[in-house]
């Protein structure tokens, strides 16, 4: 399953969020967005999944233009994990994953059987089981982030969109994240997703594609794009790059800020 981006083009009024943007996500690779605030990363990933209406520009998965495929198409390829989402009613946590089931449960059905058993399955998955019964406003905002991270599963799909995934979880889950994101590459999942630490594009082996003013100011492996040059360009401060050796003595590059 392959997810291409060209020439795409998104703004309000006479104002460009990102312009020309293009690029491809293969199947079971790994795609990280790296870019400062306000840099058109989530408006991007909302353009593509077709929550907003592109300016110009297509979003072609495998070879087909979605412009005209339905929300509820979409759904059963693509899954979308936003920064953070409180619903306006205190559904449980199982009740939320179900909710990824919603394009494969026919108009006024029920969840099955077996569509309790993909959510557990998700659930047990991403270490989120105790929270079954609980209330989804109830939990702690990492542990939300998690929940919508099974909801995505839930969808089963081929496609997995991430705006800042990690960004409230603490340092144990955030590892682990990253440790799942890897597997399902793996497995065949295509994913992209977006983050502020540039040790994330690295852990997960990916290309990265950097933002700066809504355009794409460079795109390649992680361990050729993430340069001290390139991260202060998009983020405007010194870092300095290095190499550490970890027990097994296998080389990690690291970012270490320079503070004046």
């Amino acid at each position: 399953m392959s997810l291409e981006i060209r020439n795409l083009s998104f703004g309000y009024n006479q104002r460009l969020t990102f312009e020309n943007v293009s690029f491809t996500v293969e199947k079971g690779e790994v795609v990280c967005l790296l870019g400062a605030n306000g840099a058109g990363k989530t408006t991007l990933f909302k353009t593509v999944l077709g929550l907003y209406q592109a300016r110009q520009g297509q979003v072609i998965i495998n070879g087909k233009d979605v412009s005209h495929s339905s929300r509820r198409e979409l759904a059963k390829v693509m899954g979308y994990v936003p920064q953070n989402h409180i619903p306006p009613f205190p559904y449980s946590v199982m009740d939320v994953v179900l909710m990824g089931r919603t394009a494969h449960i026919n108009n006024y059905a029920v969840p099955s059987d077996r569509d309790l058993e993909l959510a557990q399955e998700v659930m047990r998955n991403v270490n989120i089981s105790y929270l079954e019964d609980k209330n989804y406003t109830e939990i702690s905002g990492g542990e939300r982030q998690l929940v919508l991270i099974a909801r995505a599963l839930a969808q089963q799909p081929q496609i997995l969109v991430m705006d800042e995934p990690a960004s409230s979880l603490d340092y144990g889950n955030q590892i682990r994240l990253l440790s799942h994101v890897k597997r399902l590459a793996k497995q065949g999942l295509s994913i992209i997703m977006s983050t502020h630490s540039p040790e994330h594009a690295l852990y997960c082996d990916a290309k990265v594609i950097m933002l700066k003013d809504g355009h794409i100011l460079c795109s390649g492996a992680a361990e050729e794009v993430i340069t001290e040059g390139n991260l202060h360009k998009i983020y405007g401060i010194d870092v300095e790059i290095t190499n550490a050796t970890v027990k097994n003595g296998e080389q990690k590059k690291i970012c270490i800020p320079v503070v004046a």
